[in-house]
């Protein structure tokens, strides 16, 4: 019984994991464009809002960092890739 329960839950976290993984793989896609396209972009300021985002994605916190950074991208016209992010 206790092994069947055991096999449940390493079966039942695998799809979460899974979308972790998928949204900091695209919280990475995020930073890389904004970073591109925004970050270094002439006469731009300094955003913090934005750099707290960059830093949350570096640091594996990406529901936090993807609104804030597809806002900042689709402001600068820039096409986010794969539509919206939904936590």
């Amino acid at each position: 019984m206790k092994r069947i329960l055991l096999v449940l839950a390493v079966l039942a976290s695998a799809p979460l994991a899974q979308a972790q993984g998928d949204d900091k793989a695209y919280c990475a896609q995020l930073s890389d464009l904004y970073r591109r396209y925004v970050q270094n972009a002439t006469g731009r300021r300094v955003d913090v809002e934005a750099l707290q985002a960059l830093d949350d994605c570096s640091r594996g916190k990406p529901a936090t960092a993807i609104p804030v950074l597809e806002k900042r991208l689709r402001d600068a016209k820039i096409t986010v890739p794969g539509g919206e992010f939904k936590p």
